[in-house]
């Protein structure tokens, strides 16, 4: 250390200090059992299972998940914007903005994201002078020596002084470098993670949504039915009464009074299940009653060219993107591992004064040096060979991982685009066999009324019938499900 003498000396040490900062300051569908009505199913299906010509109601090739979106999913106030209500009458794209403003997994991921951006800047520090200010004073002995302390003072001297002590990091070969770019790729894979936490929960949402809107509607079938057959129970009873039905007739249509009500039980409260379910994923801790609605009319179609669809998945699916930032950072920190074994080189400088002294020992109230410190590692055990070893194999590791995922991302989208059309084919078909066993049913109600047919066939019929409508309401919720896994697999957000 230095200890300039005069006005000069003192002049030169500020310029080199100045001088080294100068630089471097910058720098899911259920199946019911039985039951419907005659007057039937086809208004009830329209007005509560139809949805939009959109892919699960966003587009099919959705906004990619850039960077500029990475950094708005951490960047969104997480307090203050909670929803602490739902509408009486909810669609699926209010339940999914509900969800995303208020479930707690979506919360905690854009958290860790901020937290991955402070341990960016924590890295980044290593670039920036490091100064501090420290002072010291004792009354000692002057002269006298001490043999403790590990020996870091062969004196003790009575004085008062305190001053800044400064270092900064000139070179090192790209050890902090690699160190920032690994922190800062980690920092863009937890703002995919928060998008893709984000889709995680929109897919749920969709799901539990559909869950509950199929089964909503099965409990306005079921009571439909309830009510279309104790009308038919009522007429069987007067014609019993009048001895012109049997008392088997009379029986058989009180069974099937009881199994509908049996089957409006059973909806009732599968539809309060799967209301509890939604109600949790939208951020509610306590039961809430609302009606599940669909805004439109037409059933869409299925997107007709897969290939252009796995092309938009790779591109923007945010679990994929999470992945693909994270082997680019362990990339990068295997690199920062090796390069340890480089040298590095620091500037140091202080800079103060001691009022207080004692002048055979301090010549001057001022005190200031500047210099560098090169450090070369020559042998640590293989510690630093070892730990680039190990990050070489988690890169790799990463890298399998990664491609892993592509092939699964591209199996998830082919088998959700060949659901969609499967689903998409079966609301043909169930239509046809509802308007059929409608029709059947009719018949069979006027050839029972004219004495034609015995209660047996009338009951096989209504039951043939409750079981085609079922099979067409399932087949519209499966096939709107099917679209909303699609995107999901597509990465689209709302």
């Amino acid at each position: 250390m230095l200890h300039p003498k005069g006005t000069k000396d003192r002049i030169f040490t500020w310029a080199l200090v100045a001088a080294s900062c100068s630089g471097w300051w910058s720098l899911q569908g259920q199946t019911l059992a039985d039951a419907p009505s005659t007057v039937m199913l086809s208004k009830v299906i329209q007005q509560q299972t139809n949805d939009s010509g959109t892919v699960g109601g966003a587009p099919v090739v959705g906004t990619l998940a850039t960077d500029k979106n990475l950094r708005a999913a951490s960047q969104e106030p997480t307090v203050g914007k909670r929803v602490t209500s739902v509408p009486s009458q909810l669609t699926l794209q209010q339940a999914e903005q509900i969800a995303i403003q208020n479930n707690p997994h979506i919360s905690v991921s854009r958290l860790l994201a901020r937290a991955q951006h402070q341990v960016y800047r924590e890295t980044r520090s290593a670039y920036l002078p490091h100064v501090n200010f420290g002072a010291v004073g004792e009354q000692a002995d002057s002269g006298s020596r001490y043999t403790f302390d590990n020996l870091r003072s062969t004196r003790l001297l009575t004085h008062f002084g305190g001053g800044l002590d400064m270092t900064q990091l000139i070179f090192d070969f790209g050890h902090t470098s690699n160190l920032i770019a690994s922190s800062k790729l980690q920092e863009k894979a937890q703002n995919a993670h928060a998008l893709a936490s984000e889709l995680d929960i929109v897919m749920m949402t969709d799901q539990a949504f559909y869950d509950a809107l199929e089964a909503q509607a099965m409990v306005k079938v079921a009571q439909q039915t309830v009510n279309t057959r104790q009308a038919t129970d009522e007429q069987i009873a007067q014609l019993t009464k009048y001895k012109l039905r049997s008392d088997i007739d009379q029986a058989f249509s009180t069974e099937n009074v009881a199994r509908a009500k049996l089957l409006l039980f059973d909806a009732q409260d599968q539809f309060q299940k799967n209301l509890n379910t939604l109600t949790a994923l939208l951020g509610f801790d306590h039961p809430m009653q609302y009606t599940l609605v669909s805004n439109d009319s037409d059933i869409p179609v299925p997107p007709p060219d897969q290939d252009a669809l796995v092309q938009v998945a790779l591109k923007q699916r945010p679990d994929l993107i999470e992945l693909d930032y994270n082997q680019k950072a362990a990339n990068k920190y295997s690199r920062a591992e090796w390069d340890q074994l480089l040298p590095s080189l620091n500037t140091l400088g202080v800079v103060g004064l001691t009022p207080i002294r004692t002048d055979r020992y301090f010549t001057s109230n001022w005190f200031g040096a500047v210099g560098l410190n090169l450090r070369v590692n020559i042998f640590n055990g293989f510690l630093y060979t070892s730990q680039a070893h190990a990050a070489d194999a988690r890169a790799r590791a990463d890298q399998e991982s990664l491609r892993d995922l592509r092939d699964n991302v591209v199996k998830g989208v082919r088998d959700a685009w060949l659901q969609s059309n499967t689903s998409y084919q079966k609301i043909a078909v169930t239509e046809k066999l509802l308007q059929a066993s409608n029709l059947a049913l009719k018949l069979a109600q006027a050839r029972y009324k004219l004495g034609l047919s015995s209660i047996v066939e009338l009951s096989d019929t209504q039951l043939e019938q409750t079981r085609a409508a079922i099979e067409n309401v399932n087949a519209r919720i499966e096939y709107q499900l099917s679209l909303a896994a699609l995107n999901y697999q597509l990465g689209n957000l709302p």
